[in-house]
Order: structure tokens, then C-alpha cells, then sequence
């Protein structure tokens, strides 16, 4: 267990957003569910990329490789439109995928909209770096992460990452020390 302040990479894949026609409102609307729920000091490192596999992969290379962030939350680009590459951008840097993070998401999206089955959100590994996808939708972040979180500190602390502490009304999965 690492006891550095955590870096946290945030991703906003979107063509119009890294163009300036449109405010990014993924990115900020993740930062403020993370701001809610962290208890630990952190620091968010943010992008804003266009929907190109060279850009996303990029981006979570960077923030894996140099900046040292041992969680990356990307939003967008994880529906079935021809544009929309961020999962396969996450599978082509990742040495180890967590398919389940998508499943959990999918099925709590399902409760709310029953296109959720169009998401491909996913999650990996880099080095020592979570990778968790989301929708680009911000209502749909806060329930995406909502459901998996009480997941992520541990898996982080599992893959040598900085530790993350969970509050604000959800909790956080470790077993018990002996």
C-alpha cells in the first residue's frame, strides 16, 4: 500500500467537447462525485481528448506512465456509434481487463433506461493504474460509479496504487487484517 496523495486521471473522450463547441460536463460531474465521496487528499489530473484511439490511448498512457495516477475514470464514447472507440483504447493499453466493472455498471443502468444495454463500458489494468469507463452521460456517472466503488480502493491497493478512502455515504470493501 502505497501512502502518496492519490493522482486520479479524468478523461472526457468527446469530439465536440475537445473542439470548444460544447462544455465538458462529464468530466467536471465525475470530479464532483469523487470530491463528495473521497475522504483522503487527491489530486485530479484532467484531459479532454477527442473520440481517436491515438488520442485515448494517449491520454491514459500519459496518465498512467507519467503522471502517476493510480485511478483513470474516462467519460464518453462507450456506445455503439462508429466514433465511439473508448473501450477498445482502454483494451489496447491495458495488460489486464475487469470485465465485471462494466457488468455491474450495465445492470444498474438497466433499473434506470433499458438502452444501457448499448454501453460497453469497461475497466483495466496499467501497471498500477485502474482504468474504470464510463458513460458520457452525467446522471449516469454518478450511478455508474456509485455501484462500482465500493470495489475500486481495494483493487487499487491489490495493484500497488496510491490508497484511496471512500466515504460520503458509500463504503469500501477491504477484508479484515488478521
Amino acid at each position: 500500500m502505497s501512502n502518496e496523495i492519490a493522482r486520479i486521471g479524468i478523461v472526457t473522450v468527446s469530439d465536440r467537447a475537445s473542439a470548444g463547441v460544447y462544455e465538458d460536463l462529464g468530466g467536471p460531474a465525475i470530479k464532483d462525485f469523487l470530491t463528495t465521496h473521497l475522504t483522503n487528499e487527491w489530486i485530479a489530473v484532467s484531459r479532454v481528448v477527442p473520440d481517436e484511439v491515438a488520442a485515448v490511448s494517449g491520454a491514459l498512457i500519459e496518465l498512467a506512465d507519467s503522471e502517476n495516477c493510480c485511478l483513470i475514470v474516462t467519460t464518453g464514447g462507450t456506445g455503439p456509434a462508429l466514433r465511439d472507440i473508448t473501450p477498445e483504447a482502454t483494451e489496447a493499453v491495458c495488460t489486464k481487463m475487469m470485465p465485471g466493472f462494466g457488468e455491474l455498471m450495465r445492470q444498474v443502468s438497466l433499473l434506470v433506461v433499458p438502452t444501457a444495454i448499448l454501453s460497453r463500458q469497461t475497466a483495466g489494468i496499467r501497471g498500477s493504474s485502474l482504468i474504470v469507463n464510463l458513460p458520457g452521460k452525467p446522471s449516469s456517472i454518478a450511478e455508474c460509479l456509485t455501484a462500482v466503488m465500493p470495489a475500486i480502493p481495494y483493487c487499487v491497493d491489490l495493484i500497488g496504487g496510491a490508497h484511496i478512502e471512500v466515504g460520503g455515504g458509500l463504503n469500501a470493501f477491504r477484508p479484515k487484517q488478521k
